[in-house]
């Protein structure tokens, strides 16, 4: 049942989603000092920030360690038929225990900085009121250790792992309460971490948790709400990342920089005409309304309340404006062209194309090969929300990763795909785009949400047996972009 879906497939649904809209998931050691190219390499800015990134529930393990309280993915993932494979992130990679080997493993990369998840249930078993300080002691381990290697450390509040205790009390995201109890827990951590972390992402893909796991019954936790109930669960992500921001703005150093990292639904003029470029900055709008909208307009787009009409999310004035407090940055988390447009005379103004089954994707069937979404959504999202600082927070692909004879990984598909997507990011830098970092997706191998272990995005190799991490060819290839802040093609 999982074969099509992913959380990188689901930008694409959940904008539709964002709408009202119902649809169907079908088709979801380098020699650096080497010779350059014949030709000269695309360069990088100076200051360009090359980073990894991975998430808490998917590496950590210690589930019952140190007084963490239960997340709905511990929950949903022990629920048989829920997890493609059967496993669950109990062990994981046992990164609470190894995170030394794994700061080492960025290190060798050469990157400057990581975008890793703070467990919300880790730090307040209960969802809210009393903390539990062992929680927050293996993240200040963590902060200090990459700083003592050169890497800066950049938080993520919330990558799917809801208090469990949330869940039952209130109903999770279905409440408000949430939002409140989720500005609290961002107070704690901003008091605390960032006199050395400077810069925290609030939420991760609300594109995917909120439609899969309140709308559609895929991820955790599991529900199927009416479209009314869903879109307001969505308001209430959406309340929570600005009560969060104003939270940590009060509580934490000067100058911390926050934003959210969302799976934008990228919208791709199929051919770059003035007309359908508009058409595809019309339909990443209207598309992205339901989150990366309205945290970035301060409101909802009249498109979207007309096509939602009695199941608009029901809000104030007030809420709305604490939903537009001015973000530092925006994250996007891009990985395949959800939407290819082309302009039409109707209403809304843009026509969605479908895709032939002929179109060409990565080992994960729903991952399509198209590197100019890297060059598209940055553009679009830039000009049409005048964003000055974008962050590609997430961007990577599975691979079938088998061992050769030699014990090597020849992951020659991944170097494709990172080779020609970084050259498009690079081509929207050139352009101006203001596109001041890139984290790749993933460090190692981990835990893939409703897949378990059967999909692998890391570049190093992890054998979950042994917990064993062997560097892929891919990790040769992007310390080698590193190091020359350059991209051959």
């Amino acid at each position: 049942m999982f074969a099509n879906l992913s959380r990188r497939s689901f930008a694409g649904l959940a904008g539709l989603a964002a709408l009202g809209m119902t649809t169907r998931a079908d088709a979801a050691e380098s020699d650096v000092s080497a010779p350059a190219e014949s030709h000269a390499p695309a360069r990088f800015p100076k200051d360009f920030v090359w980073g990894t990134a991975t998430s808490c529930y998917q590496i950590e393990g210690a589930v019952n360690e140190d007084g963490r309280g239960k997340s709905i993915w511990d929950v949903f993932s022990h629920t048989p038929g829920k997890i493609e494979d059967g496993t669950t992130g109990d062990r994981a990679n046992e990164h609470y225990h190894r995170y030394k080997e794994d700061v080492r493993l960025i290190k060798a990369l050469g990157v400057k900085a990581y975008r890793f998840s703070i467990a919300w249930p880790r730090v307040f078993p209960d969802g809210a009121a009393q903390p539990n300080p062992k929680g927050l002691d293996f993240y200040n381990r963590l902060v200090d250790e990459l700083l003592a290697n050169g890497i800066e450390p950049c938080a993520t509040l919330y990558h799917w792992d809801l208090p469990q205790a949330l869940q039952d009390r209130v109903g999770g995201w279905q409440s408000s309460d949430t939002s409140k109890a989720f500005a609290d827990y961002a107070a704690y951590i901003a008091a605390r971490l960032t006199d050395r972390v400077k810069t925290i992402f609030t939420v991760n893909e609300v594109g995917r948790f909120v439609n899969f796991g309140y709308g559609w019954g895929i991820d955790a936790p599991g529900l199927k709400l009416p479209t009314a109930q869903l879109n307001q669960a969505r308001h209430h992500v959406a309340l929570a990342h600005g009560l969060a921001v104003q939270a940590i703005r009060a509580s934490g150093r000067a100058g911390t920089r926050v934003g959210a990292a969302e799976n934008i639904a990228a919208c791709v003029p199929a051919i770059a005409t003035p007309e359908n470029i508009r058409a595809a900055e019309i339909a990443t709008r209207e598309l992205n309304s339901g989150f990366l909208g309205v945290v970035l307009e301060g409101k909802y787009t009249d498109g979207f309340l007309a096509y939602a009409g009695a199941a608009a999310p029901k809000f104030t004035a007030e809420e709305l404006k604490i939903i537009g407090t001015p973000n530092d940055f925006v994250g996007l988390n891009i990985y395949a062209p959800q939407f290819y447009v082309t302009s039409s005379d109707r209403v809304p103004g843009f026509h969605v194309l479908p895709f032939p089954t002929s179109f060409p994707h990565m080992n994960s069937e729903w991952l399509r090969i198209g590197p100019e979404v890297i060059y598209w959504a940055p553009r679009i999202a830039a000009k049409i929300w005048n964003i000055d600082t974008i962050y590609i927070s997430e961007n990577g692909t599975s691979s079938e990763d088998k061992l050769a004879a030699d014990g090597q990984v020849y992951d020659l598909d991944r170097i494709m795909f990172l080779r020609n997507y970084l050259t498009q990011m690079q081509r929207a830098i050139a352009e101006g785009v203001p596109i001041r970092g890139y984290f790749l997706w993933s460090l190692m191998d981990n835990f893939e949400w409703i897949f378990g272990y059967g999909k692998r995005f890391g570049l190093y190799r992890v054998d979950f047996e042994t917990q064993a991490r062997v560097p892929k060819l891919s990790a040769a290839f992007y310390r080698d972009v590193v190091a020359r802040n350059a991209i051959g093609v």
